[in-house]
This record gives C-alpha cells, sequence and structure tokens, in this order.
C-alpha cells in the first residue's frame, strides 16, 4: 500500500508533546515577530505583568517604553491605564482566568498520559493522598502574600521576587505539580523496595509535612512580627461553617435524590467541602472580620467573587446587606455547582474510567479548596 493510504498511529504522548510545542512555538514566535501584540498586550499585560506586580507589591505594573515601572498608587495606575499604557493589576483577570482553565485541562490531559504509562491512578486512596498537597499549595500562596506584607512593612520577605513568582499563579501549578510528582515518585520507590504497602501512604505523609512545615511559618509570623498576626477565630468559623454547610447540602442531597453521590461516596462529600471551604472563606474574609475582631474585611482576588459580590449589593437592599452581607450568594453557588459535578461522576464512569475519573475529581477538589485555603489562611493570619 502506497504512503497516502498507510495509517500511521501516533501515540498520545508525542501528540500531547507536539501540541505542547506548537503552541510554545507559536507564541514565542508571535512574541518575536509582533512583540507589542502578543508579549505586550497579552502575554505580559494579563500573565506575567500581574504576577511581577504582585511579587513587587505594588499596585500596578507599567510596560512602558522605559521598560517596566511599578506603581505604588492607584491613581496613578489609573492615570496610565487612561493614558493608553500597558498596564498590568496584581490578581486576576477574565483573560487570564480563561487562560488558566485552558492550561489546566491541557495539562489534566498530560497528566493522564502519564498516571497511565506508570499505571497508577486509579484507586481512591490516591484522592485522599493528594489533599494534604491542595492545602499546602494554598498555603504556599498565602507564604507569598505574608512577603508583599513583610515588603509593605519594610522587611525581607522569605522568598523574594522573581523566585517567588514559582508560588504565585500561574507558576504556582507548575511547582506544586513538580513537588507532587516528586513525592510520588518517593512513594513508588518506597513501595517498590518493599519499605510501604502502598505508595499513597508516604504521598500523603509528604503532603501532610510539607502542610504542617508551611502553616507552621504563618504561625511563627503571626507571632513574631507587627505585619502578620494570629486570628485562630477565623479559622474555627471558617471551617465549622464550611463542616456545616457541605454537611447540610449532603445531607439534603442524600435524602432528595441519593442518586447524587452514589458514585463518589465520601470523596463526593470531601469535594462539596473543599467548595464549602472556598465559600465560608469568602463569606467571613470579606464580610465578617470586623465583626470577628480579625481587623478589616479583604479585598476579593478573583472576578468572579467580585461580581457576585457587585450583583448581591445592587440588587439586595441596604437593610438586608447590612444583616446578611453581600458574599453569601458565592457559598450557594458553590454549594450547588459542587453537588451538580458530583452528581456527573455516576457509578459506571468510576468503574470505567477510573484514572480518569479520580484525576478530574481530584482537579474539581483544587479549583475550590486551594483558593478557599489561601482566603482562609490570608485572613487568619492577617496576610
Amino acid at each position: 500500500m502506497g504512503p497516502l493510504t498507510d495509517r500511521v498511529d501516533i501515540a498520545p504522548e508525542r501528540l500531547w508533546l507536539a501540541t505542547f510545542a506548537t503552541v510554545t512555538a507559536a507564541l514565542v514566535g508571535g512574541s518575536l515577530l509582533f512583540r507589542d501584540l502578543v508579549y505586550d498586550r497579552f502575554l505580559w499585560q494579563y500573565f506575567w505583568g500581574p504576577v511581577a506586580a504582585d511579587g513587587n507589591g505594588a499596585a500596578c505594573a507599567v510596560n512602558g517604553a522605559a521598560g517596566v515601572e511599578y506603581l505604588a498608587s492607584t491613581a496613578a495606575c489609573t492615570a496610565s491605564d487612561a493614558a493608553g499604557e500597558i498596564v498590568a493589576y496584581p490578581g486576576y483577570t477574565l483573560v487570564s482566568e480563561v487562560g488558566y482553565i485552558l492550561i489546566l485541562l491541557f495539562a489534566l490531559v498530560g497528566v493522564y498520559l502519564l498516571l497511565d504509562r506508570l499505571e497508577i491512578g486509579d484507586s481512591r486512596e490516591l484522592f485522599y493522598a493528594l489533599v494534604p498537597f491542595i492545602f499546602f499549595g494554598g498555603a504556599l500562596r498565602t507564604i507569598e502574600d505574608a512577603g508583599i506584607a513583610a515588603i509593605d512593612a519594610g522587611a525581607q520577605p522569605l522568598i523574594p521576587f522573581p523566585v517567588s513568582a514559582l508560588i504565585i499563579s500561574p507558576f504556582i501549578y507548575g511547582t506544586m505539580f513538580l513537588v507532587t510528582l516528586a513525592a510520588v515518585g518517593i512513594g513508588l520507590v518506597l513501595a517498590h523496595r518493599g519499605y510501604v504497602e502502598r505508595y499513597e501512604h508516604p504521598v500523603a505523609a509528604i503532603g501532610s509535612a510539607l502542610l504542617i512545615l508551611s502553616v507552621g511559618y504563618l504561625a511563627y509570623l503571626g507571632s513574631t512580627t507587627r505585619y502578620a498576626t494570629v486570628n485562630a477565630q477565623v479559622l474555627a468559623v471558617v471551617v465549622a461553617g464550611a463542616t456545616l454547610a457541605s454537611g447540610c447540602a449532603w445531607v439534603l442531597s442524600e435524602r432528595l435524590q441519593p442518586s447524587i453521590n452514589a458514585g463518589t461516596g465520601l470523596i463526593g462529600l470531601v469535594v462539596l467541602w473543599g467548595h464549602a471551604i472556598d465559600g465560608t472563606a469568602n463569606v467571613v474574609g470579606l464580610d465578617w472580620m470586623p465583626a470577628l475582631g480579625a481587623g478589616p474585611n479583604l479585598v476579593p482576588k478573583h472576578p468572579v467573587n467580585a461580581a457576585v459580590v457587585d450583583i448581591t449589593g445592587t440588587v439586595l437592599p441596604t437593610s438586608v446587606l447590612a444583616v446578611t452581607g453581600d458574599t453569601w450568594p458565592f457559598l450557594v453557588l458553590k454549594l450547588a455547582a459542587a453537588t451538580f459535578v458530583v452528581w456527573v461522576f455516576e457509578p459506571e464512569l468510576l468503574e470505567e474510567t477510573p484514572r480518569y475519573s479520580i484525576l478530574l475529581l481530584v482537579a474539581v477538589l483544587a479549583v475550590g479548596l486551594g483558593p478557599g485555603t489561601r482566603d482562609m489562611l490570608r485572613a487568619t493570619f492577617g496576610v
């Protein structure tokens, strides 16, 4: 048969790598040929610029003819924006969040192919073993927040910029992937040599140790520095509120529609609790900090959070907002979305594609518990 009729099967790993190389080459080539459009007004403004501004504790970063300038004044940032300069603000935008979602989906495919090649990742034990790493990711991000608080107070941060970019989105996802991959590798070696029965056990132990060290460091800052504090009451309220909210949602779904949790079982409850942490941390951090004696309310970091606050503040009367606050719909939204996602994972799906299902459930938990942990710890340690 001729070359046009021969069928060539491409290994999915090679296809993934080829796609990665093609997209990378397109971005690099576009940045060289069309610097203003591709690099300055896309990659820099929506991805690297916000990281640089965040890492330097600036109100914004301005990419001008003389180079990048970091401004401390919001008014100066607004003026630069109005003048048509390329301005990047710390935090997320709708463009960057869509970009991060696409990167996450592409990365999930790569991780799935890796797990499939290693013939691991199809057990529920791995899901539970990775939960401490999700907490650790949020704690690591809070350490960077503490570094910015240190800069504002005239102190030296633990991790200065540009190294701190490794624990700022989106780079922190790569950092956490490598840390988790190293832990899984250690677990596999220990299991292969007979030191442990299952590789998931040392993985969970490593994640737990990293979490304890990171939270311990934050507690040390809160106890010994003037730019951080310890608001144990905030941590207690967030955890208790999230547990109560997720527990009620779980019991309600079990009584009204048991099929929702039929596939995931207790994993579904953990996913629900993780997103409840995110929702409750926002409610407490954005509305109830003064009432808890923990200082001023925090500022929302994500466009979705800010949009919910704006919509609620517009729709509800001032008299109602004075009692309920304007962030509680975010908690309701998180619980409803998490419940729906858990419902999607029917028993047949987990039985037929366990590796793919477990990986997706970890990702679903991470997009709620990761940011929620950061918000909870920011409020707890006042950074």
